[in-house]
């Protein structure tokens, strides 16, 4: 029996990227820059990377999109999307009236840690915490293979918790765009590592110059380590999972692999952390991949 197409859509803050899946195989994959700020202009880019797509393989019933927020359950709007431009808009509805289809959003850790748990790192453990380190930091959990939802449609959302066992040498209170102070993303995302590590350098820079040995930034990256460590102490301690998944373009350090493990114990209530910190198999591809997930074959 020939499997149907099932188009993924991950709208990430810089590119927006479409993958055609026809059961696991990879049929196409295109990207296209996301539109700053202009929420017309982004409705517009998916509908032509779906009209794009079609024109290539032919039809396909099933849309799933990533975003970097979720959709309410109260009121079927977007919130707490660090893409502001998203934030009160009915994106589901827009889109499924511009591409005449149903169309399932979720929430773009979410898809990450369904693809992950699915064939990726976290392949058949029963509980998977998945993490995306990048522009803003996102957290999704898997219980056997399927996510883990609730009534606030905020599962995971370990980035928006308060810098735990925080002291004098983590810096200056910052405020983050969701109103808060000192939230885990002010820390460890791309964006708020570079600010806090006041050097001048992105993220991208920052990695580089410590792996050149420049005192600083190794001290910056020593850092970011061990926030990383306490932020991911406190979601052992509630969750237990079997394995955490980092992805997103921070999973790329080599250090957070042999550098946070170590620092794990001093803050989980157990005499030995057992949990597994894995880098993504699929890399940039699970987001995407976990948007054509959302629907089944």
């Amino acid at each position: 029996m020939r499997m149907s197409l099932r188009f993924g859509i991950d709208l990430g803050g810089t590119k927006t990227e479409i993958i055609a899946l026809q059961g696991s195989d990879e049929r196409l994959r295109r990207r296209l820059p996301t539109p700053q700020g202009d929420y017309p202009a982004t409705l517009q880019t998916i509908v032509s990377l779906v009209r794009e797509a079609e024109a290539q393989l032919g039809s396909c019933g099933s849309v799933g999109v990533g975003i970097p927020g979720t959709r309410s359950p109260d009121h079927g709007l977007i919130k707490n999307a660090n893409s502001t431009c998203l934030i009160g808009e009915d994106l589901q509805g827009d889109l499924e009236r511009l591409l005449e289809r149903p169309v399932r959003l979720a929430n773009d850790a979410d898809c990450f840690t369904l693809s992950e748990a699915s064939d990726g790192a976290g392949a058949g453990a029963d509980n998977v915490f998945g993490v995306i380190l990048g522009t803003g930091v996102g957290g999704g959990i898997a219980i056997h293979g399927r996510l883990l939802s609730g009534p606030n449609a905020i599962a995971g959302e370990w980035g928006h918790n308060a810098l735990p066992w925080r002291s004098t040498a983590d810096g200056p209170t910052r405020r983050c765009y969701c109103g808060l102070d000192d939230c885990i993303e002010t820390f460890l995302s791309g964006p708020g590592w570079a600010a806090r590590s006041d050097l001048g350098l992105n993220a991208r820079e920052l990695v580089a110059a410590a792996e050149r040995g420049e005192p600083a930034a190794t001290e910056a990256l020593a850092r970011y380590c061990e926030q990383l460590a306490r932020a991911l102490a406190s979601v052992i301690n509630i969750l237990d999972p079997q394995v955490i998944v980092l992805g997103g373009g921070l999973s790329n350090i080599p250090a957070l692999y042999h550098e946070v493990p170590p620092l794990l114990v001093r803050h989980v209530f157990s005499d030995q952390v057992n949990t597994r910190l894995v880098q993504a198999r699929h890399g940039d591809s699970s987001g995407v991949r976990g948007a054509a997930w959302l629907w089944p074959e």
